[in-house]
């Protein structure tokens, strides 16, 4: 739907407005729709269905989902003084830059009443977490017909495990795969220490010659391994789920798997703040939560609401507990930490 059709002139506005709930004359006050925005593909189809298009039929209002993510935009925006995004899922990273830097509200949780059903975890000043993915070995099974890696110390291993390799082009997600694959356990990854960064930067160094491409786009991975480009990346969990549920050529495991939540935030300046916080409390109910499950790609944050999981689906939940005690959970307030402290080293990295 044009962006036109959600304006009404001002000489016809008051007739209609008369006729319209409370909410909707909220909504249609302002110069544009309720708007909604998250990275693509298998996450934000699974955020439309499940949470975004079913609110605005609850409120009978328009809503527009649009993607991809991009802070760097938030931030713009928000300095401008022109904020097109009422919503938007952020990685956890982003929560906690937001609120330094000031470009994210803070969140008023008296309006938020479901988030106190979440692991404290989950809530945070400036975000709540609505569902969750791993950050994941994947691989081409033209390349694995028998299975790939199972560790992050096995992809590291380019004579058991040859080939091409994919890595995210941030140190965000690879500081924790590079010092699994060092032998550090699970428990010592955090805190971040420069030691442990220095650490991950030489292993990701070592295995640097065998990475052909830095990937940004959760499409990337699926995609490469598919048509052989590469034989093993890091990649989203939901994204090769949904590749694999379409016949795609690949493979994965979540041993070993960094699990991490999508965050919902409020760009400051957004003009729909408190439809913003009434959508974040919809998308943490039981029932909205639950319908995650027969999406088969993002699962619930509210533990509640994966009782009713068969044993199908329970093997794809990051947070079943046979999943996630193999897992490593991304302790994203001190992600951030190191992803400011190292950025110049990281780019250095990336360019020599």
């Amino acid at each position: 739907m044009r962006r036109r059709n959600f304006l009404m002139s001002a000489a016809g506005a008051a007739g209609v407005m008369a006729g319209l709930a409370p909410m909707s004359r909220l909504s249609l006050a302002q110069d544009r729709p309720f708007t909604f925005t998250s990275w693509g593909g298998a996450l934000s189809n699974a955020e439309k269905e499940a949470f975004i298009d079913p609110f605005g039929k609850l409120k009978g209002i328009p809503v527009i989902n649009t993607s991809p993510t991009e802070t760097a935009k938030i931030k713009a925006m928000v300095q401008a003084q022109k904020v097109e995004w009422d919503l938007v899922d952020v990685g956890g990273r982003t929560v906690w830059q937001g609120g330094k830097e000031g470009f994210l509200d803070s969140l008023d949780l008296a309006k938020i009443p479901n988030a106190a059903n979440l692991e404290k975890g989950w809530v945070s000043p400036y975000g709540v977490a609505t569902s969750t993915g791993a950050t994941i070995i994947a691989w081409s099974k033209t390349a694995f017909p028998e299975g790939g890696p199972q560790s992050w110390a096995d992809f590291w291993d380019v004579k058991r495990f040859p080939g091409a390799r994919g890595l995210y082009k941030f140190f965000y997600y690879n500081y924790e795969a590079a010092l699994l694959a060092a032998g550090v356990k699970r428990d010592e990854v955090f805190p971040y220490t420069t030691e442990k960064a220095d650490m991950a930067l030489a292993k990701i160094k070592e295995l640097k010659p065998h990475v052909t491409v830095w990937w940004g786009a959760g499409a990337q991975p699926p995609q490469l391994l598919s048509t052989g480009e590469l034989a093993l990346s890091s990649a989203w969990s939901g994204r090769m789920l949904a590749a694999e549920a379409e016949g795609a050529p690949v493979g994965h495991t979540y041993n070993d798997g960094i699990a991490w939540a999508n965050w919902w935030v409020i760009p400051k300046g957004a003009p729909h703040r408190d439809l913003a916080h009434e959508a974040i409390d919809y998308a943490l109910g039981k029932d909205q939560q639950a319908k995650l499950l027969s999406l088969k790609t993002y699962g619930p944050v509210l533990a509640a609401a994966t009782e009713g999981a068969d044993a199908e689906t329970a093997k794809i939940l990051v947070m079943n507990p046979d999943n996630v005690k193999n897992m490593l959970i991304l302790n994203e307030e001190e992600a951030n930490k190191y992803s400011y402290e190292y950025e110049e080293k990281w780019n250095q990295l990336m360019l020599g």
